[in-house]
């Protein structure tokens, strides 16, 4: 669902990735953990086609993003470390907006509702403007927005940075949820624990490559700490 091969990224001479193959199947939470400069939004950004890669491929859903941009957006969902919505517009408003942009289509206030219901949104709030929202409540709504859009890929830098473990919890089991549904999920995050608790499979980048891969299930969060500082130090 998510591929690259040999990604490269070269910005003024310094290789920002080098050489990145990647695979992350449909239903599966991919966690990518690094420092910054590791190459982890680069990565992503190469995916959403908003910078071009200097070289290799990168595909989502089996379509090249560099050759059919338009249509890979089709598939495709990102939440960034802060969601950028209307804050003027109420929570379903802006999942009214979004989704209409999105998909061409506009969704009943009832099914608007469904949405937000189900990615936990206290139902009082649905009619609130954004501007009062919390992180995490500008979170669940970009949620709401991929799975109206029925995107097939979610990509995701930081989005647990700055939250409280409570939220944070309740973000992971939205993206359990995305998995359920057979979403290709892409995570870049500085978050181990999170990464542990959430990911089905767990990369380490360092200097634009991923010299770690593992499946979250084989590892424990000790021994997760002490490979990815093993790693920082090489």
């Amino acid at each position: 669902m998510i591929k690259t091969r040999r990604l490269s990224k070269l910005f003024d001479g310094i290789r920002a990735l080098d050489e990145v193959d990647l695979d992350v199947a449909a239903g599966e939470i991919y966690c990518l953990l690094g420092a910054n400069g590791a190459g982890k939004t680069t990565l992503i950004n190469i995916l959403l086609n908003f910078v071009q890669a200097s070289d290799g491929n990168a595909w989502i859903n089996d379509l090249d993003v560099a050759e059919r941009p338009l249509e890979t957006k089709k598939h495709v969902a990102y939440i960034p470390e802060q969601v950028t919505l209307y804050p003027t517009l109420s929570g379903i408003e802006n999942l009214d907006y979004f989704v209409t942009l999105a998909s061409g289509r506009r969704l009943g206030r009832s099914r608007l509702l469904e949405l937000l219901d189900e990615v936990g949104l206290d139902p009082t709030a649905a009619d609130r403007r954004v501007a009062h929202y919390s992180k995490g409540m500008r979170q669940k709504v970009g949620v709401a927005i991929a799975f109206a859009k029925e995107a097939k890929a979610l990509l995701l830098d930081e989005p647990t940075s700055g939250l409280d473990p409570q939220a944070a919890n309740e973000f992971s089991r939205l993206l359990k949820k995305a998995s359920e549904r057979s979403v290709a999920v892409l995570m870049a995050t500085h978050d181990l624990f999170n990464a542990k608790q959430t990911g089905s499979r767990i990369g380490i980048a360092r200097r634009g490559r991923i010299v770690a891969d593992l499946e979250a299930r084989d590892i424990g969060h000790a021994d997760l700490e002490e490979l990815y500082l093993d790693v920082m130090r090489a």
